[in-house]
């Protein structure tokens, strides 16, 4: 993990309901992951590789619970991943949708 890198680097929309202050970036990886994935800018996305490495962003994303489709798609492409490997893929299968069936 790049120490250099710290909280306040990233864009600040991204954590609207976290106490920055107590925040620790090693501690919370996967919240770090998803936000970035899902709401972060490119310049997020670079600096997430940077403080984790593509490989600790692979396993962390591998192992989401849930991920918007578009988010799905971009990790899968990144990492040349078929979109069944992920976990939220196949939890998304298991859960039945009322609203658009």
């Amino acid at each position: 993990m790049n120490s250099e890198i710290s909280i306040k680097d990233f864009s600040q929309h991204l954590f609207w309901d976290v106490d920055l202050a107590t925040f620790d970036l090693e501690n919370y990886k996967e919240f770090m992951v998803g936000r970035v994935v899902e709401y972060g800018k490119l310049k997020d996305w670079e600096l997430l590789k940077s403080l984790y490495g593509k490989q600790k962003i692979k396993d962390i994303s591998l192992n989401l619970r849930s991920l918007d489709a578009v988010s799905l798609s971009f990790l899968s492409t990144i990492f040349n991943i078929d979109k069944s490997e992920f976990r939220c893929y196949k939890h998304r299968q298991l859960v039945q949708n009322y609203w658009n069936s």
